[in-house]
């Protein structure tokens, strides 16, 4: 079987599995003509790794930083350019489409940038200085898109993309991440309809029972490859299928349609991969991964609240006992690690792993931080947390306790934890920068998730960086250090062996050991606010060394000595 008959039949078979009652042959040679895979195509190899040690990405805003009279793409891109290249090898810009709402996840045209931050030469331009990541929102557009506008007009294109449930579909049992009402009423040239609206009455959510929906879809992902994305964000892809009396959420037809989207994405780019975004429960949230059919990687949703959660008990065992029970990613995945990003943190992936008691205490701290809280309706209608809205950097300002004055050593400890787990890690560029939160910004826009989506003005952003007394700059260049040793060591590859070590509840310790099984390195972490003496002997060190701290180049002989860390300090103990 020719390559080209062999992606034809891979194709029709998703598509099989999603539309039984379809027409498949000709809607799969539509897909791929659109992606042009019918004069173009690469080898795939499903267990390849496209990562190693050397990924590191920023998240951002493509205006997080303003300078007057020039695009913000392009400050964005002299920055990066400036200030992390060498270090920093991808960025996510999220959505810079032209949108109504939500900053950008509210999509009016996918194929368009939006105006106001530049235009598609200053997408390429990015793509060709660092890997680009940029956002195929699946689940939804905006309600002042063209496609809804030609919907209320009952025209095309547009007319059937909206879903439009009947009076007796069962929704009873639909899981909502927000508390606003599931279905919006318009007025249309047919009358009054209902639609479906999973997140907000602006963000309408997309009917994929239709192939022509599809087609436009495909047609973007063509459009971003085109212009330099290789790392697509699958936006809310969890709720992209409903059906009447189930939850709505990671359907079987959800989890093909992410399949069909990696077969035409690396089909057309041997180096294009997807994330999913899927903000649940752990489990679920690993489903994504397939076989290595699937997701390329998955964002580690819970390990920002369970890292946090650690940081201010001063207690690792949630960490520790939730690490040991995840599977190492097959060849082919990885996880994407992060703490911090324009979202807030979420709640639901540590449900069945931290007791409600210890999320409630969580939140109440989080509030004494400054930081607000935003809630989501169970099915039986109970309003539960959903998210906790605060920079991290000021999430990490204290303990259960109350602030206290290990704010930059506790926050570049949760760092040092990121950048050594399996895994390639993301650092959101207000993490990067220390940005405290953004109240003013709370009371523009209403909107929860602004206290950590300020935009910096270029010039205040330089003299800050460049100023040694600021945190800004003490954060800034402690963990650009930490980021260019993660770089250098082969095991801190995405795939290289961990191990979680048993040492007590306040040091948190894992071992990891590279691909080719030459280096070994030990990472120890002070979770509280005491001195923690930890004995070498417990930590089975192979007698081959010696032994040396890659963050301070202290070099440990007496392997049946100890070594002692200061609150919140870390080693990573390498025989290399």
């Amino acid at each position: 079987m020719s390559a080209s008959e062999e992606l034809f039949y891979k194709v029709k078979g998703h598509l099989d599995c999603i539309y039984p009652d379809v027409d498949t042959q000709a809607l799969a040679s539509d897909l791929i003509s659109i992606m042009g895979l019918d004069v173009k195509q690469y080898d795939v190899d499903s267990h390849g790794n496209r990562w190693d040690e050397e990924d590191v990405w920023v998240i951002t805003y493509g205006d997080s930083i303003q300078k007057e009279d020039e695009a913000p793409l392009q400050t964005l891109r002299k920055f990066c350019h400036d200030r992390l290249a060498g270090i920093v090898n991808g960025v996510h810009i999220l959505p810079f489409f032209p949108y109504s709402s939500d900053d950008g996840f509210s999509v009016i045209d996918f194929s368009q940038v939006n105006q106001s931050l530049g235009d598609w030469q200053d997408i390429r331009t990015i793509a060709k200085e660092f890997h680009l990541m940029a956002d195929l929102v699946v689940n939804h557009c905006s309600s002042r898109s063209l496609w809804f506008e030609n919907f209320k007009q009952d025209k095309s294109p547009g007319k059937d993309y909206f879903i439009t449930p009947d009076e007796d579909f069962d929704v009873s049992q639909v899981v909502r991440p927000r508390i606003s009402p599931l279905l919006r009423e318009v007025q249309t040239l047919s009358g009054k309809k209902k639609v479906w609206c999973t997140f907000s009455h602006d963000q309408v959510d997309l009917n994929y029972e239709n192939p022509e929906l599809l087609k436009e879809m495909v047609k973007t992902i063509h459009l971003y490859l085109e212009n330099g994305v290789r790392i697509f964000r699958l936006d809310a892809v969890a709720f992209l299928w409903k059906i009447a009396g189930t939850n709505c959420i990671h359907l079987p037809q959800t989890h093909e349609m992410v399949r069909l989207f990696r077969t035409l994405i690396e089909h057309y780019s041997k180096d294009a991969i997807i994330i999913t975004e899927t903000n649940v429960p752990n489990a679920e949230n690993l489903s994504y991964l397939g076989n290595a059919n699937e997701a390329h990687a998955v964002y580690n949703f819970s390990l920002p609240p369970l890292l946090i959660q650690g940081l201010l008990s001063g207690q690792c065992q949630h960490l520790k006992e939730w690490l040991i029970g995840m599977p190492a990613p097959q060849m082919g995945t990885f996880y994407f690690n992060f703490l911090a990003s324009h979202d807030g943190i979420g709640l639901r992936p540590a449900e069945g792993l931290l007791a409600d008691e210890e999320i409630n205490e969580m939140v109440h701290c989080i509030k004494r931080f400054g930081g607000l809280i935003s809630w989501r309706s169970t099915a039986d209608g109970q309003d539960r947390p959903y998210e906790m809205n605060i920079t991290l950097y000021d999430a990490l300002q204290g303990t259960l306790e109350g602030p206290d004055k290990w704010q930059i050593p506790r926050f570049l400890c949760a760092h040092g934890v990121m950048l050594a787990l399996e895994g390639v890690p993301a650092i959101y560029i207000h993490s990067l920068m220390g940005t405290h939160n953004y109240h003013e910004g709370v009371e523009h826009t209403n909107h929860n998730r602004t206290i950590n989506r300020y935009k910096w003005q270029q010039p205040d952003l330089v003299e800050k960086l460049d100023n040694p007394i600021t945190h800004h700059h003490q954060v800034f260049n402690q963990m650009l250090a930490l980021m260019a040793v993660r770089k250098k060591q082969k095991a801190f590859h995405p795939n290289a062996e961990q191990f979680i070590l048993h040492i007590c509840d306040q040091v948190f310790g894992f071992w990891r050991q590279s691909i080719d099984r030459e280096q070994k390195i030990f990472c120890l972490y002070n979770f509280s606010t005491e001195p923690q003496t930890i004995s070498l002997a417990s930590l089975n060190l192979p007698e081959a060394g010696p032994w040396v701290d890659l963050l301070s180049d202290t070099q440990y002989d007496n392997l049946y000595g100890s070594i002692q860390l200061q609150p919140y300090q870390f080693v990573w103990l390498s025989n290399c």
